[in-house]
């Protein structure tokens, strides 16, 4: 019998972890229905990996120490290159797959057409493939990277990924992605912000939506919030849901925060229309919180927390 897509998906979401990029996690996931569609059984073997963990990894077939531990392991080859902070996998932006025989029961790691197959559908979606690379070929590997180094990660940077179910084209500038360019001039004009525009979203822009959304509230709903940018229980508990028909400045910031974790909501008009509501449908499924379809308290504490 052929082991059902419910069970490889579940052992995926299990395998690739709580700290895996929403982005890559909801790609990793059509990956493997795509590739069920055509035959093709396949299942994730890793996702976000700790510091710890990579530093396991490196240690395998060499003499290694980390932050004082020993984690020297010469009874098993070297299987990479990378140390602790120098993997995609330690900032949830890659996972490894391999195919599963049709019952489910064995893996196979034969790289062979349906293999090569399961990297073109993972290419597709915009991953690049471990096994394109040019030394050190990693078949089973799969990352996005938004174009972002190690540095640029390690800085509390994150980078802009899209799920690409249609081809959706983002227009770039030399600095970052002009989307959040315009979101983070829009936070600057309308709440104070005082944050670069350098198109890349890390802490000081989301720190930025929470002021925009902790003003809102008070200013449209009397919530006597603190405007700190930080995310905590009063201001969880201060949202309001939104749904489809909703507009004005809170459901910019929704958009906002849709399009800076890769769910693009169509125009960033403040106007709660089918594409947001498709896009926030499926930014909750990515997240494996409820798919109703209204930015509620879990939906707003997922996006901002």
């Amino acid at each position: 019998m052929t082991v059902a897509l419910r069970t490889l998906l579940d052992r995926s979401v299990k395998r690739m972890g709580k700290g895996i990029n929403p982005v890559v996690k909801a790609s990793a996931l059509e990956t493997l229905e795509r590739a069920y569609t055509e035959g093709i059984t396949v299942q994730i073997s890793a996702g976000h990996r700790s510091l710890e963990e990579q530093a396991a990894l490196y240690g395998q077939g060499r003499v290694y120490s980390y932050n004082g531990k020993s984690y020297s392991n010469l009874a098993k080859p070297i299987v990479t290159n990378a140390k602790p902070g120098q993997s995609y996998h330690n900032y949830g932006l890659a996972i490894d797959f391999f195919i599963v025989s049709d019952d489910g029961k064995r893996a196979i790691w034969t790289v062979d057409s349906k293999w090569q197959r399961v990297a073109a559908i993972g290419k597709d979606l915009g991953f690049k493939w471990g096994g394109d690379w040019s030394s050190f070929k990693d078949y089973p590997h799969l990352e996005m990277t938004g174009g972002l180094s190690f540095a640029l990660l390690q800085a509390g940077k994150e980078p802009h990924l899209t799920f690409k179910l249609e081809k959706i084209e983002i227009p770039k500038t030399s600095k970052g992605d002009s989307h959040i360019i315009s979101i983070q001039k829009t936070l600057n004009s309308r709440y104070k912000a005082n944050i670069e525009g350098d198109g890349f979203y890390g802490p000081k822009t989301r720190s930025a939506l929470i002021k925009g959304l902790q003003t809102e509230l008070n200013k449209q709903y009397n919530k006597k919030l603190i405007v700190d940018g930080k995310w905590g229980p009063k201001t969880k508990t201060a949202t309001v849901t939104l749904k489809k028909g909703a507009a004005g400045n809170i459901t910019w910031i929704l958009q906002a925060a849709l399009y800076l974790k890769g769910f693009h909501p169509g125009p960033l008009d403040g106007e709660f229309g089918g594409k947001t509501e498709a896009a926030l449908f499926q930014y909750q499924k990515a997240s494996k919180i409820s798919a109703d379809k209204l930015a509620g308290q879990e939906t707003w504490d997922e996006l901002l927390a």
